[in-house]
């Protein structure tokens, strides 16, 4: 098993950037696959990115490809969503998720076992 905490969201400005954190602890790190869902009030849970256990190939949903960018430190056991040219519709609660899926990648939330309990980011307009 593996245990899941998000950190670093906030409040900011239309076209401005953040990064959200995510640390794991429990099972071996590099042999999940990770990924980032938001969900924003009254919709349901939506992919964002997603990175293989290696962190050699990443695959993002088109509403954020070239401005999210997901990495993994597995020395750190630590994955991460920059952010960038944020606009009010990226207003979300972001949350992290693990697989050991074996296929990849998974877009669909069923597929991952393993949830932070999100961080909220709030886009100002």
């Amino acid at each position: 098993q593996v245990q899941l905490v998000e950190s670093g969201g906030g409040l900011v400005q239309a076209g401005g950037s953040l990064r959200v954190s995510c640390a794991a602890s429990g099972d071996t790190f590099s042999s999940y696959s990770m990924a980032w869902f938001r969900q924003a009030p009254g919709k349901e849970r939506e992919f964002v990115a997603s990175i293989i256990g290696s962190g050699g190939s990443t695959y993002y949903a088109d509403s954020v490809k070239g401005r999210f960018a997901i990495s993994r430190d597995n020395a750190q056991n630590a994955v991460y969503l920059h952010v960038n040219s944020l606009t009010p519709e990226d207003t979300a609660v972001y949350f992290c998720a693990a697989t050991r899926s074996i296929l990849w990648p998974r877009v669909e939330a069923v597929s991952y076992n393993y949830w932070g309990q999100g961080t909220q980011v709030t886009v100002s307009s």
